[in-house]
């Protein structure tokens, strides 16, 4: 079989059947377009023909086009993906992947910004936009309650229960949860919805000015702006407020296996890299303001 149609039969896989999310499936496919890429260029069109050394000389090659750590092991993640597949469709009989290590990378803690700068947002969508509702409820769905820029566009009027204070989020793998929203985050919701009343429950709950369904470009430009206004950190992007989120929890005593529900985690140890944020958050804080620093 060509590298090409195994490809194509595993990406029709995670969409189908493993229900990936969108952005997944073209990380996933963008990756592995690269790699088809190297195999062409060596004459490894067929699957029975990549071997781990292969595997090896590719990651190799990355590494020389300087192609950060973190990167690779994404691509790597990709190529284990497709190589289970087709171990379990019987289409090889060893799967190349499965001796192969992650190369080393050092731990990248999550950039965060402050409840403070997250209120002056509000107070500036008050002095400068049509709309500062919209801006607002933007804040309050990522950073209020934790969401994923791809779960806020989704969001459906009929996934709010003022009444009882939740959020019904589909999440990656089309696994639903349930999102507690707090007392500030009800209080503009319910105003976002009385100044943008809805025909019926099944329309987007986050719409543009012309009342249309936000997507995810819109989203990341109106956080960019705001953000750029109160902070210098480097990234200023959507999933900034939700990694501030989720430290700040961790800061207020909050139960990491409820910080794990609330953000929709498969893994405890993917919620615990916050825990790193908030100790290096604590350290900081001791040697800014200890006698004994």
């Amino acid at each position: 079989m060509k590298i090409e149609q195994l490809v194509d039969g595993y990406i029709i896989y995670i969409r189908n059947i493993r229900r990936y999310s969108s952005n997944t499936i073209r990380s996933y496919g963008t990756d592995l377009a690269d790699f088809i890429k190297y195999c062409n260029k060596n004459n490894r069109s067929d699957i029975r023909q990549i071997n781990d050394r292969f595997i090896k000389s590719y990651l190799m090659q990355l590494s020389e086009r300087n192609i950060e750590k973190i990167s690779i092991v994404r691509k790597l993640s990709s190529l284990r993906g497709l190589f289970r597949f087709a171990f379990k469709e019987d289409l090889i009989q060893n799967n190349p992947t499965s001796q192969l290590r992650n190369p080393k990378t050092s731990k990248k803690l999550p950039e965060i910004t402050s409840t403070e700068n997250i209120i002056k947002t509000f107070e500036l969508a008050e002095e400068e936009e049509e709309n500062p509702l919209l801006v607002k409820v933007i804040f309050e769905l990522l950073y209020g309650c934790s969401l994923r820029v791809s779960e806020l566009c989704n969001l459906k009027v009929r996934d709010v229960d003022l009444d009882q204070g939740i959020i019904r989020v589909l999440g990656k793998g089309a696994k639903t949860r349930i999102v507690p929203i707090g007392k500030e985050s009800k209080k503009n919701l319910e105003e976002y919805l009385r100044a943008n009343p809805v025909h019926n429950y099944s329309e987007p709950l986050v719409r543009n000015l012309s009342g249309k369904k936000t997507y995810e470009k819109y989203i990341y430009r109106i956080v960019n702006k705001y953000l750029s206004k109160v902070t210098d950190i480097k990234k200023k992007s959507p999933h900034i407020l939700r990694h501030s989120s989720a430290t700040h929890m961790l800061d207020k005593g909050a139960d990491l296996r409820a910080v794990k529900e609330i953000l929709g985690h498969e893994n405890l140890k993917t919620t615990q890299i916050y825990t790193h944020v908030s100790i290096e958050r604590l350290k900081q804080s001791y040697k800014k303001s200890h006698p004994k620093s």
